[in-house]
């Protein structure tokens, strides 16, 4: 991947698909009309940032925190996790800095941290560009409402291109604080892979209204996702996934070879009817 040294990233990430029942518990307070209020499951996901696959998923009512999804995560030292702020837990990452598990996420506005120490600060310079600041702080890792522990983090304040200006946390002392803003900077690739599924595998209707259903139901949108995105590595193909997709679905019957067709549709499809002209009677 284009500006970074590491291997084995991980992206994580919700989204929420709406459903307007009472299947699962909803969100919100009643509404004075008397209506029922919105009801939702959340898709909990971690994606393969090199590979564009996902690789854990996990799916619970809309009521459920971000957060909780990281207890669920076993990965191997030396992996790289990137997830936006609404999954700050101090525990859990004390528990992956023991692990040599490493993280970057942005920092809470409201968060509590002392500075220990300052290695960069570029605050004085005009028109600054980059990593602005870089601190050695410590938070406090509780547990049950007890510190038990003043957990080291890097904190890095990086000023973007568009002058827009970023806070980032990381329990990575080594990597260069370019390259982790780089890291967070990929963080978008998990909002596209849900943009696809939203897009092209539109879930506005249930066969079933059991919460088995609904799940057995994401699950099947998930797979035929995954297998888009096998189909397309594999053809090498130059197509947008939403027209790949429309192809599949109006030939998924015809009889043409499926990489081929996706690789060059015309000349695949001209293949298919001129040997349905040579062999008819």
């Amino acid at each position: 991947m284009k500006g970074l040294s590491i291997r084995n990233l991980k992206v994580i990430d919700s989204s929420t698909i709406q459903l307007s029942s009472e299947i699962l518990r909803g969100v919100g307070r009643n509404k004075l009309d008397g209506s029922r209020k919105k009801g939702g499951i959340k898709v909990h996901a971690m994606m393969d940032a090199f590979s564009g696959v996902t690789e854990f998923v996990r799916l619970t009512e809309a009521r459920v925190h971000d957060r909780k999804f990281l207890y669920h995560l076993n990965v191997p030292a030396n992996s790289w996790l990137v997830f936006d702020k609404a999954y700050t837990t101090y525990l859990q990452f004390s528990k992956w800095t023991s692990q040599k598990v490493w993280f970057v996420t942005r920092m809470k506005d409201n968060a509590d941290f002392h500075v220990t120490k300052v290695m960069v600060d570029n605050t004085r310079k005009k028109k600054a560009k980059g990593v602005l600041k870089e601190q050695y702080i410590t938070v406090a890792v509780k547990q049950t409402g007890t510190i038990i522990e003043r957990l080291k983090l890097r904190r890095i304040t990086f000023i973007a291109d568009d002058g827009k200006v970023y806070v980032f946390v990381t329990n990575n002392f080594t990597l260069p604080g370019t390259q982790i803003a780089t890291i967070y900077k990929n963080r978008w690739m998990i909002e596209l892979l849900f943009k696809q599924i939203k897009q092209n595998f539109p879930l506005r209707y249930f066969w079933g209204e059991s919460p088995n259903a609904i799940k057995m139901q994401v699950y099947c949108v998930l797979i035929a996702q995954l297998l888009m995105v096998v189909i397309r590595k594999k053809a090498a193909t130059k197509k947008s996934f939403a027209n790949m997709i429309t192809v599949i679905r109006l030939h998924l019957m015809s009889y043409v070879e499926l990489l081929d067709f996706i690789k060059d549709t015309y000349k695949a499809w001209r293949k298919t009817h001129n040997a349905s002209f040579a062999f008819s009677p």
